[in-house]
């Protein structure tokens, strides 16, 4: 990767909130980077006079964040976003890793796809890419791709992605295999004929504004049947995206339980602060001013879709439990022809990269999640669902602040207002719903394998000699 520090360099954190779940540290201190891996975090002078100090006073030092979900495009919609423009956002976001969805073209469902994506990430990336690959070949559902192939080469999970797998008994073969392998089958939960048509959630406003909706029991329905396969196989199912209090509500309910098998969950962004009233435009609109399908907000249409505010309470409180474990972007650029179109056409999804952090702060700020909650959900709670890919590829300790662990850190400013401004992003994608949105919470430093992958304006970096007593 672009940002790794060459052999022998080494860089100081000096004096920010060392804020890491995992190990209950919440404290000030100084934290430490030798030869890509954490060196010591503490008080006090450092064991290793360092090349080079980013003093941070007043802001938070956690682990780097992970996304368990991210569509970089590339290969074959490079249109949209590549591995380069993918990852310089996920830096400014102050995402760390990113796992990479497999609907490209060629899917990735074969050894050379994922060896592509890997040295596309090596040679081009800002930031550390795990390929995800598909359940069955092309997404087609109809013959399972070569999963220990997969694995090999560098895949940490599996999913069709945006196609979910219908065939229940295929499905059932798949989570066998992934459990032999120590993956996760990722789901994306929907029942392909229940939801058929459905451009927005199936309410009440769907039906005011001639939008077909799709119902919430079209992902309860498979939900239900994935953590069934989980207890029949064993296997670790990770449900995608929830979005639905029914479905909250099962996850729960099988966690509880503690029967045979696992079953994990990830929330986006904006799942958990949005409702469907944002296709109605900017702030949620007013019915009266939507004139047609034309005038409706294209970029707020994400599948699932966004649901109402009873769901969005719902996914708050099992975030907060832990029945939701991971915080995922589901970032999903487009480019403008894919939206400057009547809502019913346009793509589904939100390039949510670079506003994922400002959007869920909000939680935090509105006493909906303490601070380190948050954090886990970006960083340890992620990492556990993938810690065989992790481990496979030497990346144990990721998600954490521990020494020996690969030197992945976020320094954010939890407090810092920012104007989402899509005409900034780095993304390629400028499709989002929040331009113009007032956030608290900004990222001020992304460091990946002990590089600077991104630096705020106005983050000095400097020599130790020019910082007394370094």
């Amino acid at each position: 990767m672009a940002p790794t520090q060459a052999e022998g360099k080494t860089l100081l954190i000096h004096e920010g909130r060392l804020l890491d779940p995992s190990q209950g540290l919440d404290a000030v201190g100084s934290l430490l980077f030798k030869d890509g891996r954490i060196e010591w975090w503490g008080q006090g002078e450092p064991p290793v006079k360092p090349n080079a100090v980013i003093s941070v006073p007043g802001l938070v030092v956690c682990p780097g964040f992970i996304d368990l979900h991210c569509h970089l495009r590339e290969p074959g919609f490079e249109d949209k976003e590549t591995i380069a423009t993918g990852t310089r956002a996920a830096a400014r976001g102050g995402f760390t890793t990113v796992c990479s969805m497999a609907n490209t073209r060629p899917t990735v469902d074969s050894r050379a796809t994922v060896e592509l994506v890997l040295h596309k990430a090596r040679t081009e990336g800002s930031v550390r890419v795990l390929p995800v690959a598909c359940v069955t070949q092309g997404q087609q559902g109809k013959q399972l791709a070569e999963f220990g192939e997969l694995a090999e080469a560098g895949a940490v999970a599996y999913s069709d992605d945006g196609r979910p797998v219908a065939d229940a008994r295929l499905l059932r073969h798949a989570l066998e295999y992934a459990r032999a392998l120590g993956r996760p089958v990722l789901e994306h939960c929907e029942d392909p004929a229940l939801a058929a048509g459905g451009v927005m959630n199936e309410s009440a406003l769907a039906h005011r504004l001639g939008l077909k909706g799709m119902p919430a029991a079209a992902e309860e329905a498979a939900v239900a049947r994935d953590i069934a396969l989980a207890e029949l196989t064993g296997a670790h199912v990770h449900i995608q995206h929830v979005s639905t209090a029914g479905a909250v509500e099962l996850v729960r309910r099988e966690q509880q339980s503690r029967r045979v098998g696992t079953v994990t969950a990830e929330a986006t962004p904006h799942h958990l602060m949005l409702t469907e009233a944002l296709v109605l435009g900017p702030k949620g609109g007013d019915i009266t001013a939507a004139l047609g399908p034309g005038a409706y907000d294209a970029n707020a249409k994400v599948n699932p879709p966004l649901r109402a505010q009873a769901d969005v309470e719902a996914l708050r409180q099992a975030l907060a439990e832990g029945v939701i474990q991971a915080i995922a972007t589901d970032h999903a650029p487009h480019t403008l022809a894919d939206k400057l179109c009547e809502f019913d056409q346009a793509a589904s999804g939100i390039s949510g990269l670079e506003t994922a952090f400002g959007l869920v702060m909000g939680l935090v700020h509105a006493s909906v999640l303490d601070l380190p909650t948050l954090v886990a959900r970006l960083t340890s709670g992620p990492a556990r669902i993938i810690e065989r890919g992790l481990a496979d590829q030497g990346l144990s300790g990721l998600g954490s602040l521990r020494v020996g662990a690969p030197a992945d850190v976020t320094v954010f400013d939890p407090n810092a207002e920012w104007t989402v401004d899509p005409g900034q992003f780095a993304s390629k994608g400028k499709n989002t719903p929040l331009a113009g949105w007032r956030l608290k919470g900004r990222v001020m430093a992304t460091i990946v394998g002990g590089g600077i992958a991104y630096a705020a304006p106005g983050l000095a970096v400097q020599k130790a000699v020019e910082v007394a007593g370094a």
